[in-house]
């Protein structure tokens, strides 16, 4: 018999793995994880409908290699598991989900900042690396550094990535439009990329690739603007859709 009430609860519960998903889960490492999950469900439910039709070999097969893959799993997808556990855990994170769409307050101060810190970065040939966490899981970051918690200025930032500050190879971490930690490490990408892109690239796309932060990079060699997002660099030349993109990003 039809129940409308199963149908509603079936639609929501489907809604709300969807919205989970798309806000922690897409183009991350942990995806891979959510793919295999999928897989074995797949397997055990397969496992089900050859045994209800009398098909008890190929289902104990299908059985068994489910539940060894199950094992190998936990093995193989260590770091994701543990990254999805923290997800699961991110209590900021999910008050961004149920915050979406809410108008938020812009702190043009702040992106002012960034902006002219960037902007004279890239002029004078500084490498520079900022992170600006979005829904993100700290067990991505391999260490946070030193804690700041100060406000954002571009004196601050120009300073900290000066050549002959300890920090300046590290990354700066943005959390509530402050900067709340320097000299982070960032986890490296294991692309092959171009011979142009140093370690400050290759730490930047690591850590889009890891979780749904967006990565702010200023070339050491060439100057070059670029930010990292979703395992994907784009180049920024126009100082104008910098600060629209970054305006995007302080206020997301």
């Amino acid at each position: 018999m039809f129940n409308w009430i199963g149908l509603i609860q079936v639609v929501i519960i489907v809604a709300m793995l969807w919205l989970f998903y798309r806000s922690f889960i897409k183009n991350t490492q942990s995806e891979k994880l959510v793919r295999g999950l999928l897989g074995l469900a797949g397997l055990w439910a397969s496992s089900f409908v050859l045994s209800w039709v009398h098909l008890d070999l190929l289902a104990a097969f299908l059985h068994w290699t489910a539940l060894f893959l199950s094992l190998s799993l936990i093995v193989v997808f260590q770091p994701e598991l543990r990254k999805f556990m923290a997800l699961m855990g991110n209590i900021q994170g999910w008050r961004r989900v149920f915050r979406a769409g809410v108008v938020q307050s812009k702190d043009t101060a702040a992106l002012d900042a960034i902006v002219s810190a960037v902007e004279y970065m890239s002029g004078k040939k500084t490498g520079a690396l900022i992170v600006f966490p979005s829904s993100l899981d700290e067990s991505a970051i391999d260490k946070k550094g030193v804690a700041i918690d100060a406000r954002i200025t571009s004196e601050l930032l120009l300073t900290i990535f000066f050549n002959k500050t300890p920090l300046h190879d590290g990354a700066v971490i943005i959390e509530n439009n402050r900067v709340a930690y320097a000299g982070a490490i960032l986890p490296l990408s294991q692309n092959n990329l171009n011979w142009k892109y140093g370690t400050r690239h290759r730490a930047a796309l690591g850590m889009s690739e890891v979780s749904r932060a967006t990565v702010l990079v200023v070339s050491e060699e060439s100057g070059d603007i670029s930010i990292a997002e979703k395992g994907k660099f784009t180049k920024y030349d126009d100082a104008k859709k910098l600060r629209a993109k970054l305006e995007k990003v302080l206020n997301k």
